[in-house]
C-alpha cells in the first residue's frame, strides 16, 4: 500500500507525463505542482515509488516517467470517475439524436465521432452478420455496362457491390434475377446463403435467363463476402501523430495491422463484457507496447452484437477515455435496441 504522500506525488507525476510527454524531477514536480512537500521528501518518496516498479527512469533524462505496472495500479485502484465535460456531452447527443435508417452509417458516425473526441484512434466491431437474415436484394442500374447489388438484411445489415455487367448480360436478366432471389432467398441466414444460392436458385435461373451462368458468376463473386464482419474505424491514422510513433518499425506495423482487418477483428474480437484497460505488454503487440486499448461491448436488447475500441497512449487521460467509451456502449445499446429489438 502507498502512503497517501506518496500516492498524491504518484499522481502528480502521472499529470506531468499526460500532459507533457516529458519525464520529471523532484524540483521541476514540485515548482509546478501544489504538493505540500519539500523537494527533498519528493526526492525520496520518488525513489521508493522506483523501487516499487510504479515509476521508471528514462535513458536520455535524470527524470522519471510512470511504468506500465505504475499505470496499471493506477488505473485498478487510484483512478477517480469524472464526469464527462459538457462539450463531449453534445457531441454525443448530437450523434444519437439523429435519425438512421441503417445500422452501419450509425456505427461508422460513432467510430468516426469517438476519435474527433479523443484523437485517438477508434474501432467498432461490426455485428456478427453471419446469423442475420437476408430481407431482400436491390438492383440498381448505373448504366449499360455497370450496376449496383444490394442486400439487406434483418438487422440492418447492407453489402453495396459495383459490379460490371459482362457481355450478354441485359439489365432486364438482372431484374429477373433479384426476382428469383428475393422469391427463394429472404429469411435465409447469410451463413446459409453461399450454400443456398446454388441449391434453390440455380435451376430457376437456368430455366428463366439465358446465358445463366453469367449471371450466377456475377452473384457469386457480389456476395462471397456478404457474412464476413465489418470494422468501422475513426482517425486511423491518428496515432501516428502521437510522440510514441516515432519508430519507423513500429509505424510499418502499426499501419499493417489497420488494413489486414480480418486480423485485427480477431485481436478483439473476443473482449470480455463490460468496459476494460490493457496496457502496454498486457495487448501482446510489441509495437504497442507504449499504447493502452480501452474496450467495451454494445448490445442489441440482451443480445451482444459488437465491441468499440479506443487506441491511444499509456498516457491518455483514463478518466475521460473510459467516460467516453461507456457512454457510446450505453447509447449505440439503447438506440440498436429501440430500433432492431424483435416484439
Amino acid at each position: 500500500m502507498l502512503t497517501e504522500r506518496q500516492l498524491q506525488i504518484f499522481r502528480a507525476i502521472i499529470d506531468h507525463f499526460t500532459w507533457t510527454v516529458q519525464p520529471v524531477g523532484s524540483k521541476n514536480l514540485l515548482k509546478e505542482s501544489d504538493l505540500p512537500f519539500s523537494s527533498a521528501t519528493i526526492r525520496n518518496e520518488m525513489s521508493v515509488l522506483e523501487d516499487y516498479g510504479f515509476i521508471e527512469k528514462t535513458h536520455s533524462s535524470s527524470g522519471r516517467v510512470p511504468s506500465e505496472k505504475g499505470y496499471r495500479y493506477y488505473v485498478d485502484y487510484l483512478l477517480r470517475p469524472q464526469a464527462l465535460p459538457q462539450e463531449d456531452l453534445q457531441a454525443i447527443e448530437g450523434l444519437f439524436s439523429r435519425q438512421y435508417f441503417e445500422m452501419e452509417q450509425l456505427i461508422q458516425n460513432s467510430a468516426s465521432i469517438l476519435s474527433d473526441l479523443t484523437n485517438y484512434t477508434s474501432i467498432v466491431l461490426g455485428p456478427e452478420s453471419g446469423s442475420n437474415k437476408l430481407s431482400g436484394f436491390r438492383f440498381v442500374p448505373i448504366s449499360q455496362e455497370q450496376a449496383m447489388l444490394i442486400l439487406i438484411t434483418d438487422q440492418g445489415h447492407v453489402d453495396n457491390h459495383l459490379v460490371t455487367l459482362p457481355e450478354g448480360v441485359t439489365l432486364a436478366g438482372m431484374e429477373r434475377m433479384i426476382n428469383i432471389l428475393n422469391d427463394r432467398l429472404v429469411g435465409v441466414s447469410l451463413n446459409e446463403l453461399k450454400r443456398q444460392i446454388p441449391i434453390e436458385v440455380s435451376e430457376l435461373i437456368e430455366q428463366n435467363i439465358e446465358q445463366s451462368s453469367l449471371y450466377q458468376s456475377i452473384l457469386q463473386n457480389a456476395f462471397r463476402q456478404a457474412a464476413h464482419e465489418k470494422i468501422y474505424f475513426g482517425g486511423k491514422n491518428n496515432l501516428l501523430h502521437q510522440p510514441e510513433f516515432h519508430d519507423v518499425d513500429k509505424i510499418r506495423h502499426y499501419l499493417d495491422l489497420m488494413d489486414e482487418e480480418q486480423n485485427l477483428y480477431n485481436l478483439f474480437r473476443d473482449i470480455p463484457d463490460g468496459l476494460q484497460v490493457k496496457i502496454g505488454r498486457e495487448l501482446d503487440q510489441a509495437f504497442l507496447d507504449n499504447m493502452s486499448v480501452i474496450t467495451a461491448t454494445y448490445r442489441i436488447a440482451d443480445e451482444r452484437v459488437g465491441g468499440i475500441i479506443l487506441l491511444g497512449p499509456t498516457r491518455m487521460e483514463y478518466s475521460r477515455m473510459i467516460g467516453l467509451v461507456d457512454v457510446f456502449s450505453r447509447d449505440l445499446t439503447t438506440i440498436l435496441t429501440k430500433l432492431y429489438k424483435k416484439d
